[in-house]
């Protein structure tokens, strides 16, 4: 399974220069956020990783991202709310169901509430939890190797164990 960290939003611009929340619900990826995006796509494409199936958190940033990798290497996106972001940071207030669907119409949104990130309280031991959840389902799936995940830096450090930069990738065997 291959993960990737999203590209670098708004929040992360402000977040990495004051280290204060800014205050942006569900921020967007920056004009740098994308390119990092296609740069990391296209390594991929030119590595000829047998990526078939791309999951994504539902938030925009995450979205944005999937959006871009999915289009280079021509791969449907699935929402997969378990790899969301830890709910700490007014980023991790997401949008509701009805304008991401409104956003993304090519996208099923079925699986999530209408309000579907939790209050921002989440602990690390709830967001390892559900990280744990995560990698005991990915590990039931046939086609794991061929899986690529757009997630956010929180789950991803409770997931792996390592702080990834934006659009940074990293291999991940869900069966270990």
């Amino acid at each position: 399974m291959l993960l990737i960290r999203h590209g670098q939003s708004e929040f992360n611009v402000h977040y990495n220069r004051t280290g204060r929340d800014p205050g942006i619900p569900d921020p967007q990826l920056t004009a740098e956020g994308r390119a990092q995006v296609r740069q990391a796509a296209l390594a991929l494409q030119r590595a000829e990783r047998p990526i078939k199936r791309l999951l994504s958190s539902p938030y925009t940033r995450a979205l944005q991202t999937a959006e871009i990798i999915a289009g280079i290497l021509k791969l449907p996106i699935d929402i997969e709310p378990l790899v969301r972001e830890h709910a700490k940071f007014h980023c991790d207030i997401g949008t509701v169901r009805s304008q991401l669907s409104e956003t993304w119409p090519a996208l099923n949104f079925d699986q999530i509430e209408e309000t579907w990130w939790p209050a921002l309280d989440e602990t690390e031991q709830d967001v390892l939890k559900r990280a744990l959840a995560f990698q005991a389902r990915a590990a039931g799936w046939a086609d794991w190797p061929e899986v690529a995940v757009v997630s956010h830096w929180g789950f991803l450090l409770r997931l792996t164990g390592k702080p990834l930069q934006n659009a940074e990738t990293a291999e991940f065997d869900p069966t270990r």
